[in-house]
């Protein structure tokens, strides 16, 4: 398997909006990948073209059949992208609405009483609706202390805190403030061996675009992705159900169609641009192994993936031709540790006797877009316990390069020296 070579580089970068310039602000750099990627223009041109139509599902017309097969098509390319044979894909309002009705079901239809768990690292859209619907279907919320040092929480962690009466538990795939991915099949694991009929739901938002989605070895029951921090544009979420998850009593129609999680007619569109993405991907997957099939080629384009943005990001770390990196920057501070394997695709800091909002504004002005992460409902689990009021969020992804990494490390060494 060959990796993301500069000529693959080019044809990638051709295929995103964007890619380098910003309507408003001009040239520009983009890494703020984590609070949104770039959109594919295939994913531009498709949700204009399904704008434009009036029909809906479920009529006897050859436009309404059309979307039908379209809805169909998206959720069988999508069992293969995300290798799940089982189970039911839906969308909704967006990733956090959808975390918030799975984690509602799995409290209401478990049990009586026991515990909802989770984590300390989490971002609120599971730990608020696990403190909402804990308490209103009688559970104890319970999170496990994350490790700040490394950013994230581990299967040996949940495995000291679950109990037999473990009835929900969340996990955060990827963090989206220190960039850490976690071992979601071991914390299932060590979940089911004392909890095995435990509702597992999965928080996949920032980590879908980062590298590989397994879901068949995840042993979970719930998994969300928000598409458009996944090359796909705003205005809808995507989850994933098991056939269990999707059996529990939930909002619908009375005497609509049995299992069915939508409510209302859904954007036609929402489907229509996943299909573009898988499209997207199987293309990559086949460029950097020619040899893959099928599902083999989601395989290759995510281990592609991840091993170039974690080129790029060791390059903004330790530097990269003859600049120096951020961990030979005296005064800048990386939250996670700086060799974490664990990272992905992201790397937050904070530059000693310099305001991280001056950083990001510094920055911008140089034609950088990075983020600003408060200590606030969002980021504060994480800020907090390092006595930080905020820090900057460098999020990259497999489209941008090295030559952006050397444009923001001659920046930030003007800025931290």
């Amino acid at each position: 398997m060959s990796a993301i070579t500069p000529d693959l580089l080019s044809s990638i970068r051709s295929q995103f909006s964007q890619i380098d310039s910003c309507p408003v602000q001009g040239q520009r750099v983009f890494f703020e990948n984590a609070g949104g990627a770039l959109t594919l223009n295939s994913v531009v041109d498709c949700s204009k073209t399904y704008a434009a139509i009036p029909d809906n599902q479920g009529r006897d017309n050859p436009g309404s059949h059309e979307l039908v097969r379209v809805i169909n098509k998206a959720k069988a390319d999508l069992r293969v992208f995300m290798n799940a044979p089982e189970g039911q894909f839906f969308v909704g309002e967006s990733g956090t609405e959808l975390i918030f009705r799975l984690v509602m079901n799995a409290c209401l239809g478990a049990a009586q009483g026991g515990i909802a768990l989770g984590s300390t690292v989490e971002h609120p859209a599971t730990r608020s609706a696990c403190e909402r619907w804990a308490g209103i279907s009688g559970k104890t919320h319970k999170m496990i202390a994350h490790d700040d040092a490394r950013g994230l929480v581990t299967a040996e962690d949940y495995a000291a805190a679950v109990t037999p009466d473990t009835r929900v538990a969340t996990i955060l795939h990827t963090s989206p403030v220190t960039g850490m991915g976690m071992d979601v099949s071991a914390i299932s694991k060590a979940i089911r061996a004392v909890a095995p009929e435990c509702f597992i739901i999965v928080d996949g938002i920032q980590h879908a675009a980062h590298g590989l989605i397994d879901i068949e070895a995840y042993n979970v029951d719930g998994y969300v992705i928000s598409p458009y921090k996944m090359f796909s544009r705003h205005g809808f979420g995507l989850a994933w159900i098991s056939k269990r998850m999707t059996e529990l009593p939930h909002d619908s129609l009375v005497g609509g169609p049995e299992g069915n999680w939508e409510l209302g007619t859904r954007d036609t569109g929402s489907y229509a641009t996943m299909i573009e993405v898988i499209n997207y991907l199987n293309w990559l997957g086949g460029q950097v192994d020619s040899k893959a099939e099928g599902r083999d080629k989601f395989v290759a384009a995510g281990k592609a993936i991840h091993a170039y943005e974690k080129n790029l990001t060791d390059a903004m770390l330790h530097g990269t031709g003859n600049l120096d990196g951020l961990a030979e920057m005296e005064k800048v501070h990386i939250i996670g540790g700086i060799d974490n394997p664990a990272r992905e695709g992201l790397v937050s800091l904070h530059v000693e006797g310099v305001s991280s909002v001056d950083v990001v504004a510094k920055l911008n002005e140089q034609g950088i877009r990075t983020h600003l992460r408060k200590a606030d409902h969002y980021s504060g689990n994480i800020l907090d316990p390092l006595g930080l009021d905020g820090c900057v969020r460098v999020s990259l992804c497999h489209y941008n390069s090295t030559h952006e990494v050397a444009q923001f490390l001659a920046a930030m060494k003007d800025i931290a020296s």
